[in-house]
Parts: C-alpha cells; sequence; structure tokens
C-alpha cells in the first residue's frame, strides 16, 4: 500500500513543505479569480484559515496567516453567494498608515491578521505587537504596534527586520 506521500506529485510536496514561501503562494492565487471561485477552490487552494471574520453584506473574510517566517498575510473574502470576492496581502505601507493611536487591538488583528511576534512588556505596561513584511524592491522590515493597558495603539514604526540582516551576515 502506498503512503500518502508516495501519491503526492513533486510540485505538491514542494509547495506543501515550503507554503511559507511566496512562489507556492503565488501559483495559489493565480488559480483563483475574483467572482469566480468559489469557497471550496480557495479552501483547496489555502487549506482551512486562520481565522475567519465576519464582514459586510453576510461576507466572511478568511485570514491566511504567513508569520512568521513569511512576510505575507492574506484576507480573502467570501461574499454572501459564495463565491470570492477578493484577495488581498495585508502587510503593506498602504494599511500600516491606516493603524493610528487609539485603535483597538481587535481592529489592528483584523486589519493586518496574527503578528509574527507578541511582546509583552510588563514594567511599562504596554504589549508590542511585530509583522514582517517586505517593501520594494525587497527590503525586509518589521512593522511595529505598541498597545497600552487598554489594548489601544500607542504608537507605530518600522524597522529593518533583524532575522533577515541575520540571515544575510549582518549582525544583530
Amino acid at each position: 500500500m502506498k503512503t500518502w506521500i508516495s501519491r503526492l506529485s513533486g510540485t505538491a510536496i514542494a509547495c506543501a513543505l515550503l507554503a511559507l514561501l511566496p512562489g507556492c503562494d503565488n501559483q495559489r492565487i493565480k488559480e483563483l479569480e475574483e467572482g469566480v471561485s468559489t469557497e471550496a477552490d480557495v479552501r483547496a487552494r489555502f487549506g482551512e484559515p486562520e481565522k475567519v471574520w465576519d464582514g459586510a453584506d453576510n461576507a466572511r473574510i478568511f485570514e491566511y496567516n504567513r508569520q512568521p517566517a513569511g512576510h505575507q498575510n492574506y484576507m480573502i473574502t467570501i461574499g454572501a453567494d459564495g463565491k470570492m470576492a477578493a484577495l488581498r496581502q495585508v502587510l503593506t505601507p498602504a494599511n500600516f498608515v491606516k493603524v493610528q493611536p487609539g485603535m483597538m487591538m481587535e481592529e489592528v488583528r483584523r486589519a493586518l491578521g496574527k503578528p509574527a511576534k507578541i511582546t509583552p512588556y510588563e514594567l511599562k505596561k504596554e504589549i508590542v505587537y511585530d509583522w514582517r513584511y517586505i517593501e520594494a524592491p525587497n527590503t525586509a522590515l518589521v512593522f511595529s504596534v505598541t498597545f497600552n493597558p487598554d489594548l489601544k495603539v500607542l504608537r507605530t514604526g518600522s524597522s529593518p527586520d533583524p532575522d533577515a540582516m541575520e540571515n544575510r551576515g549582518g549582525s544583530k
């Protein structure tokens, strides 16, 4: 009897093992079409979502997280008709500028997806969420959001990704 691994093609195995790499996501995205692809098509390509958010007009938003090793988080909107209405990568500077002081943690989480890292600073009574992302042309950065004890945004900022620097031979 063949094992499930031996039944998979080489490409399927590569994508399964390297699911965090953008190349496999790019192939999955090319196979989907807004207004045509169904929820079943999305789940077949991306699997189970990290989280399902309620959207407007009975839509649902599927979150596909590629953190902490990746640099993307995808939000895929499934309309009330069961078809994919939108697929977007949300870790972008255009979305980061929307994160403003006073926003609630849940709003930020919904906008950007699950962070790569959560760091509590007990003495300061702050929590920092970090998301890894790539800014054109190919700069690895970390977007950080600092929350106060009331779980409201205090400040945001971007800095070079220390893990990417370490992998290129730079220092931390």
